[in-house]
């Protein structure tokens, strides 16, 4: 058995009972603790992360970046490695971040980028931009999320951030119905967003969005490559692009049609 980690695994759940077992057991096994914040769930998330050994806090819905904070802000470790209750690390994974501990590296780094690969029912992402995203994931515990609708972020400003070739794992649907109506939420949260900083949308935008999205991971980052499977989920991805202009240009319109 290898010592634990000066490391606290953080996962924010809501019903995630078929997910959270792979995703707790993969930071059990390198982290000092996991704590699992759950916003209310249903289905046994939270019995189940316990029964695995998480420390679990409830804590209603508070928005993705404000549910991180409070989240990290339990960690006790010097150092913390969040992952969504869809991701997880696999053996190599593990001794790579082991190694990473050991190397001295993190001395002079207050964040590490990691890889993150996505798989989509069943296929596995080789090309295009969700093969290998760099996401910063672990930091030292002061670090906190900026204040974000959606796709929040680690602040990065003044902070050191290196690279590391530790690659998480994203099992990101369970359906391909389920993933588009999480993708319209995204893209409603960011209409929302940048509705206060943006005045018009010009004609086109929504449909040239998605078009560069597919000439970019199916052409130029050959995501065609991966099959099939592959080419569902930049679908969808191209879909949502889409959808974000539409989501703000109707935002826009009723703004300007009630005297705002």
């Amino acid at each position: 058995m290898h010592p634990a980690l000066p490391l606290s695994g953080i996962v924010v759940t809501f019903n995630e009972a078929d997910r959270i077992e792979r995703c707790v057991t993969s930071l059990r096994t390198v982290c000092a603790e996991v704590i699992v914040v759950d916003s209310g769930s249903t289905d046994g998330t939270r019995e189940i992360a316990a029964a695995l050994g998480a420390r679990v806090v409830e804590q209603p819905w508070l928005g993705f970046a404000r549910q991180k904070n409070l989240a990290i802000a339990f960690a006790t470790q010097p150092w913390v490695l969040l992952l969504d209750a869809d991701e997880w690390l696999e053996a190599d994974a593990q001794a790579a971040l082991r190694a990473l501990f050991g190397s001295g590296r993190l001395a002079a780094a207050d964040m590490v980028r990691l890889r993150r690969r996505t798989r989509f029912l069943g296929t596995v992402m080789h090309h295009g931009s969700f093969a290998r995203e760099r996401i910063e994931r672990l930091f030292r515990a002061h670090c906190r999320y900026e204040a974000l609708a959606v796709h929040e972020h680690l602040d990065t400003r003044g902070q050191r951030v290196i690279d590391a070739a530790i690659r998480m794992e994203h099992d990101t649907a369970r359906s391909a119905d389920e993933y588009w109506a999480k993708l319209q939420g995204y893209a409603r949260l960011w209409a929302d967003e940048r509705l206060a900083r943006t005045r018009r949308v010009p004609p086109g935008r929504a449909s040239l969005a998605g078009l560069a999205y597919l000439l970019k991971n199916l052409l130029l980052r050959r995501g065609l490559l991966d099959g099939p499977g592959a080419w569902r989920f930049h679908a969808l991805h191209a879909r949502y692009a889409v959808a974000k202009y539409r989501e703000l240009r109707a935002r826009l319109a009723r703004g300007f049609s009630s005297g705002v």
